[in-house]
């Protein structure tokens, strides 16, 4: 789902969460059990992003300072906070996934403004760092900004981003103790495989009808997790 269309995390989370995991902990655990899963999408689109390094080189320090400061939010934010924000959190990741296009057209008529993704970029690392479904769709915005056009392209730079956010908020998650390491391991395995196979998967077959399915998978997890925390 990452590597085609984002949206892993609306499966991870809710899944660690009705194991009987800690908020807290079911979102730690589920950034460092993903987090393979952007290396191998980056492999998978190794060649699309062979000459981008003065678009990382904008975004790699936002990104790290945002993905730092999303993971200490979580770090001092309660459980009980936490798990009371958790619905709202889905559904405005997927909200995302139904706005992503209209959105996108819109900030497309600003590109090459650089100040103004270096800006959005930090806020979505901060987003990311903290909770993160939902976060491929802002990176993707902010490379809009940017001007990167071709979507395999885009693809493979937003997972290199992404493991710039979570590689930094998941040694904070690491080092606080938060992460359950039996379970994030077993499921990263899964996920190196997944992000691989999605992105040669990515490159045969359109977004489409894997974004609907993440749709209605956000907004039928959002609306269980609300009467779940009522």
């Amino acid at each position: 789902m990452n590597a085609l269309a984002g949206g892993g995390t609306l499966l991870t989370f809710p899944t660690l969460l009705w194991a009987g995991f800690d908020a807290r902990v079911a979102n730690a655990t589920s950034t460092v059990a993903l987090w393979p899963g952007s290396l191998g999408g980056v492999w998978g689109y190794r060649h699309e992003i062979a000459d981008t390094r003065a678009t990382l080189r904008l975004l790699v320090l936002p990104s790290a300072i945002g993905g730092a400061a999303g993971a200490a939010l979580v770090l001092i934010t309660p459980t009980s906070t936490f798990e009371r924000l958790v619905p709202y959190l889905i559904l405005f990741a997927t909200v995302l996934f139904v706005l992503q296009e209209p959105v996108q057209r819109r900030l497309d008529a600003l590109g090459g403004h650089k100040v103004v993704a270096i800006v959005l970029q930090l806020a979505t690392s901060i987003y990311g760092g903290y909770f993160g479904a939902g976060m491929g769709i802002l990176l993707l915005t902010v490379l809009g900004l940017l001007g990167v056009s071709d979507i395999h392209r885009a693809n493979g730079l937003k997972n290199l981003l992404g493991m710039c956010i979570n590689g930094v908020a998941l040694i904070g998650f690491a080092v606080s103790g938060l992460v359950s390491w039996a379970e994030a391991l077993l499921m990263a395995a899964a996920a190196v495989v997944g992000g691989y196979g999605g992105a040669r998967l990515a490159k045969r077959l359109g977004r489409r009808i894997v974004r609907r399915i993440v749709v209605v998978i956000g907004f039928a997890i959002g609306i269980a997790m609300l009467f779940r925390t009522a």
